[in-house]
């Protein structure tokens, strides 16, 4: 994870919980977290995007042959 170990992880965990105290610290991680979440459901609508449009831009023959009968061309 971005070339960090166990050790400099606590360093940077321990140096937030000096600045920021032990009370904001979870509302600041819940702030991150919908924050990432908002972040990737954006990315994957914008991903969406163009496929939604290519399908509406194209019509879609449905074919309504009846069940168990196929279609000859």
């Amino acid at each position: 994870m971005f070339g960090l170990g166990t050790q400099e992880l606590l360093v940077i965990l321990v140096i937030a919980l000096f600045l920021f105290g032990g009370k904001k610290l979870p509302e600041i991680g819940a702030g991150l977290g919908k924050g990432l979440r908002a972040f990737k459901k954006g990315l994957s609508e914008i991903e969406e995007e163009p496929v939604k449009e290519a399908a509406s831009q194209k019509s879609v023959e449905i074919d309504e042959t009846p069940k168990g009968k196929t279609a000859t061309s």
